[in-house]
């Protein structure tokens, strides 16, 4: 009966608790209704990429088979697998998961035994012994209960605060899947670049090649100066230089493509592929503002380690309220093992404790001070992330469209600098001009053509960057639950 009472009591108690401290709400951000540097609706899109529809399903799962590149699909899809720092982050996540059920365990009663086993000989000469000694043995098999009934909330709190935290870590492991994925794009087209460059480098020392013949020749016959052969050896030998210093650039990119894939950089070798003029630059669906927030892991992390730090001002906020403590201990006891398991030999006691701090000189109310300072701090965060997100959309936007204007000219550029080489050449076989008219013209061809090469890589990496910032076709629905 008095068992009964006491779950009835508990029960009672049970249902009628409240919890303190503040009820979450996501705070506001500014969000503008439209990117300042998306194109207009009427935008036919440039070459290479246009404006799509806000849903469109080219992001999802595996954003980089965008780019239409069988190399760095293989290579991208050794990432998750691979990656160490992958790993770490996975790790993380999965340790707040064990940290939700390590919480969620408080609202249970923990139920423990200790038995033990002793012999006792009494002194014969110990007060009051009427000259004689005694032998006493204690078979103890106990069986406690400590339960703590949840009046304010806390362990609710507490366990909401581990499911956020555990959410947060989820985020932060997209955060950094899609880091390391756009990391090795970035790298791969530096490295396809470093190709490009070094085919325009041998192309170019073949040309150079051929004029210090010409020019050699030239002096054997009496018609160019000594002056002219040195300018044009000259000219070859930096740009020898130039195309060797190209292989520098490579081999690190090379080697931290090795690392991403989790393999040591002397047993990776990237087959050389160098950038094309007409690169197709991937379609991206950049949708609205208001849709970043949802599709961008970094921001879902800042938002819900601000909501776990809203739990912890409750649970900061509880402490200052009594603790309601149900504990309950049973078990068998007796002096012989003949005796131990009589049902005589049985005892139990039961009953609440109420815990309460009546002074600890201001510690509670620093903590719940602290707690709500934790709390200011992750909305600032989570702020700057939504400010920084939208920075990030907005300059590759910029990038791209101001890249595109930018390579058509060069590629005008670069094609007069051709036809000026032709020119001063021609005009130097005739006697027009001196040899160093024509080392101008190729200077400023070579120039050209490297810039042009360039551009292809820049367009290419404002692609991936923009594709990261815009979350990488992951949502907020993917977090665990």
């Amino acid at each position: 009966m008095k068992w009964r009472v006491v779950a009835v009591a508990v029960a009672a108690i049970a249902l009628t608790s409240c919890t303190v401290g503040p009820k979450y709400q996501t705070p506001a951000v500014p969000t503008p209704p439209a990117y300042k540097e998306a194109p207009p609706a009427s935008f036919q899109g440039g070459k290479g990429w246009t404006l799509a529809h806000p849903d469109d399903s080219l992001m999802r799962g595996k954003w980089w088979e965008l780019f239409g590149d069988p190399q760095l699909n293989a290579l991208e899809d050794q990432v998750d697998a691979a990656n160490q720092t992958l790993k770490v982050a996975a790790a993380n996540y999965q340790q707040a998961r064990a940290n939700v059920r390590y919480n969620r365990s408080a609202l249970y009663p923990t139920i423990g035994t200790s038995p033990s086993i002793s012999n006792e000989r009494l002194s014969s000469n110990r007060p009051y012994a009427l000259g004689n000694y005694e032998t006493t043995g204690d078979f103890v098999l106990p069986i406690d209960m400590n339960y703590e009934v949840d009046l304010w909330g806390r362990i609710r709190r507490a366990i909401e605060a581990a499911k956020q935290q555990a959410q947060a870590s989820a985020a932060d492991l997209e955060t950094v899947k899609l880091s390391l994925h756009a990391e090795l794009a970035i790298d791969y087209y530096e490295a396809r670049s470093a190709d490009e460059q070094k085919r325009i480098l041998d192309d170019t020392l073949v040309a150079y090649t051929k004029a210090l013949d010409l020019t050699r020749n030239r002096f054997l016959g009496g018609i160019a100066a000594k002056a002219e052969v040195a300018q044009a050896q000259t000219q070859l030998d930096t740009t020898q230089a130039q195309d060797i210093d190209v292989a520098v650039a490579r081999a690190q990119y090379e080697h931290a493509i090795a690392v991403l894939i989790g393999k040591p950089p002397e047993s990776f070798a990237l087959a050389p592929m160098p950038l094309i003029e007409d690169q197709t630059l991937p379609v991206i669906p950049i949708g609205v503002p208001s849709l970043l927030l949802q599709r961008r892991p970094d921001i879902a992390m800042a938002e819900r380690q601000m909501a776990a730090a809203n739990e912890e001002i409750g649970i900061a906020r509880a402490a200052f309220f009594p603790q309601l403590m149900l504990s309950a201990t049973g078990g068998l006891e007796g002096s012989n093992i003949s005796n131990w398991f009589n049902w005589p030999s049985r005892f139990w006691a039961v009953g609440p404790t109420m815990l309460e701090t009546i002074f600890d000189a201001g510690r509670r109310r620093a903590e719940s001070e602290s707690a709500q300072a934790g709390y200011d701090a992750t909305v600032a965060n989570y702020r700057q992330a939504t400010l920084s997100a939208f920075e990030q959309v907005e300059d590759n936007l910029s990038a791209l469209r101001i890249l595109e204007q930018e390579a058509a000219k060069q590629h005008e550029a670069t094609l007069a600098a051709e036809d000026s080489v032709q020119l001063s050449t021609n005009r130097y076989k005739g006697g027009l001009v001196t040899y160093l008219e024509v080392i101008t013209a190729q200077s400023i061809a070579l120039s050209n053509q490297r810039t042009e090469a360039d551009l292809i890589r820049r367009r290419m990496e404002a692609s991936v960057l923009l594709i990261k910032a815009l979350g990488g076709g992951w949502d907020r629905s993917k977090l665990p639950t």
